[in-house]
């Protein structure tokens, strides 16, 4: 095989720092891959991998390529990960998250402590917080899921799973979220079950504790805790179809609204708690900062969606302009820059108390209780846990109720707890 001599100079140089690279002759690297971000320290990258891009960290113990050739590029990969087949792009991998054969993981995915997925499963745009494990044969895209304890107390979605996230319309306004995070982050709530040989059509929002029966597509918000859902099925039909109608346009603004809050708490989250945590580890601050970029093209990306989704507008309203369905229409045509000038600016003034209450609580229960971050929050007790899901919720309802007076005809409602 004949190797470029860029190419061949960055496979000895890994060689030479340690990387168990199991045939160099069939490895590919990128002229633009830094090796020095990658360790030396018990990495191993099995025959047939590519690896691309100058933000790819690859950290201590990862294991890349064990069950089929493995495509990175721009991922910031923590410490023993495995990605043991497919293709991942721009997106982040933390303390031993795990992707099985067949995966393909698209932009601004991050997969948090000890994640997991099984073989042939597709993610983008999306959020798994730690312990969450997918099954097999899983499009799990433009989603936040969390909830669970432990590996052995953990969300999960079983296989054959879809998340609907693309209209008849072509919109993709549909981010879901599957618990929430400013209970979520405190790594002490239910988990959540998504039976397999089942789908959610989004934008949905679920609540903690929830099972969701094997075959059952979900249609509907579920907020309500630790509930059995059974879908129901609907009769055989041939309908009028009107393109463009969005008669449920206030439900699915809110819902877009509720993520959006959801990621302006967990990019709070990740600056003011997980930080400290990054600093302590290989790379911390590059897989920090891969991970805050992932949050934020996150919102980039559900406000281009909302946008595009407001140009039709005037399509809709042709179609149907009466009452209250035509006030809204309008409206929000009208008012989306507003809509989209409020989560694309810093957090608004007013956290400061609650933030400062929980890092204080939070400092003191780190000071005898010292560890890797999964450890650290999992073993805090109930009322510094409140205390940060306090001011996390403060967020969440502070950037709702200001998307609701931006846009007052829809009656969204939005008070405390609103996620």
């Amino acid at each position: 095989m004949d190797l470029k001599p860029g190419c061949l100079n960055k496979i000895e140089t890994l060689i030479r720092k340690g990387v168990d690279l199991r045939n160099p002759l069939t490895f590919d690297i990128g002229g633009e891959v830094k090796v020095e971000q990658i360790s030396g320290n018990t990495v191993t990258i099995y025959p047939g991998c590519r690896i691309y891009g100058d933000k790819t960290v690859i950290s201590s113990g990862a294991q890349i390529g064990y069950e089929g050739p493995v495509t990175i590029e721009n991922c910031q990969i923590g410490p023993k990960v495995e990605l043991r087949g497919g293709f991942f792009k721009e997106s982040v991998f933390l303390d031993q998250a795990v992707m099985g054969l067949g995966a393909q993981v698209r932009e601004a995915c991050i997969l948090e402590e000890q994640a997991s997925a099984a073989h042939c499963v597709g993610l983008k745009q999306t959020i798994l917080f730690p312990f969450v494990t997918l099954g097999s044969l899983i499009n799990f895209c433009d989603c936040l899921m969390a909830g669970g304890t432990s590996r052995k107390d953990h969300s999960e979605v079983g296989s054959s799973y879809i998340h609907f996230n693309f209209t008849p319309e072509g919109d993709k306004t549909t981010p879901s979220l599957i618990g929430d995070v400013p209970k979520g982050v405190m790594l002490n709530c239910r988990p959540i079950f998504l039976g397999g040989q089942g789908g959610m059509v989004g934008p949905l929002r679920i609540g903690y504790g929830n099972v969701v029966a094997a075959g059952a597509i979900l249609r509907d918000d579920v907020c309500e805790e630790n509930k059995l859902i059974i879908g129901k099925s609907y009769e055989g039909g041939v309908l009028n179809y009107v393109p463009n109608l969005y008669s449920a346009l206030a439900r699915i603004v809110k819902n877009n609204i509720l993520y959006l809050s959801n990621l302006a708490a967990l990019e709070q989250w990740y600056v003011h708690v997980r930080q400290p945590f990054f600093r302590e580890q290989e790379f911390g601050g590059l897989l920090y900062a891969g991970a805050v970029e992932k949050i934020s093209r996150a919102k980039h990306e559900r406000l281009t969606r909302l946008k595009a989704m407001a140009e039709k507008m005037p399509d809709s309203l042709v179609r149907s302009a009466k009452g209250k369905a035509g006030i809204r229409k309008k409206e929000f045509r009208d008012r989306i820059s507003e809509l989209i000038r409020l989560f694309s600016t810093p957090l608004p003034a007013g956290h400061g108390e609650e933030q400062d209450r929980f890092l204080e609580l939070l400092q003191a229960h780190k000071a005898n209780h010292a560890g890797a971050y999964i450890d650290v929050i999992r073993e805090m007790p109930e009322p510094p846990a409140d205390s940060g899901t306090k001011w996390l919720q403060g967020i969440v309802d502070d950037y709702s109720t200001r998307a609701s007076a931006i846009l007052p005809s829809f009656e969204m409602n939005f008070g405390k707890s609103s996620s």
